[in-house]
């Protein structure tokens, strides 16, 4: 698989199957991913990869917390509800999301089952929990810098025939990862992705968001026309 066929066809995973991946191919696509780009090559980012027990330790945390209203707790400054263009953007992959999977707007539980299943990590036998350096955390260059490594890693996983999600939620109760996955102090937990090979019968696995045209992203100035 070629680049441009990775970035073209790459797109968020949220059914797995129920298979292993194995740890040599984990180390392959990190490898891949850790080549990413850095300010002044500072690399900042940390992974902490889990499966097995400790996976399922962290989704029966999560869940539980979750069910028994616990306040979300991040680790990085949370923001705030999105507006306008981006809002419309949000609502329009839910929308394809639910369309693809039969979800009605007034079905409450299917609807709540699906929220669960993004702090159960989508299932998936892989999360990869990614941190940066606690000396950071008010430089906003090392959020992009740690941002950029994950989009290698779920464009790798891609090209290695992985799917991948990144996923909020996963750590949206923090305390459970950080305890389960015993990381160090001196790490902030940004987000996780989920991974594991594409269930190709999980149907909102083949939805593909939309995206803006060139001429709606990009000024090109000093060109001729």
């Amino acid at each position: 698989m070629n680049l441009e066929q990775a970035m073209q066809e790459r797109r968020s995973i949220r059914g797995f199957k129920n298979q292993p991946v194995s740890r040599s191919l984990l180390e392959e696509v990190i490898a891949l991913a850790n080549r990413a780009p850095s300010s002044m090559n500072t690399q900042p980012w940390h992974l902490h990869v889990l499966t097995g027990e400790p996976l399922e330790r962290v989704r029966k945390g999560n869940t539980e917390r979750m069910l028994a209203g616990v306040t979300p707790s991040r680790e990085i400054e949370d923001y705030a509800a999105y507006e306008g263009e981006h809002r419309k953007r949000q609502i329009e992959i839910a929308v394809q999301l639910f369309e693809a999977m039969g979800i009605e707007r007034h079905d409450a539980e299917r609807r709540q089952d699906w929220v669960m299943r993004g702090f159960r990590q989508f299932d998936a036998p892989v999360s990869i929990v990614v941190c940066f350096d606690r000396a950071l955390l008010d430089n906003t260059i090392a959020h992009f810098d740690t941002g950029a490594m994950t989009y290698g890693l779920v464009l790798a996983a891609w090209s290695k025939g992985l799917g991948a999600v990144i996923n909020g939620q996963g750590i949206m109760q923090s305390p459970v990862v950080r305890e389960v996955a015993n990381i160090p102090d001196n790490q902030v937990i940004l987000t996780c992705v989920a991974l594991g090979w594409p269930d190709e019968d999980f149907v909102a696995n083949a939805v593909v968001s939309r995206r803006r045209p060139v001429e709606n992203v990009a000024r090109f100035l000093g060109f001729e026309a």
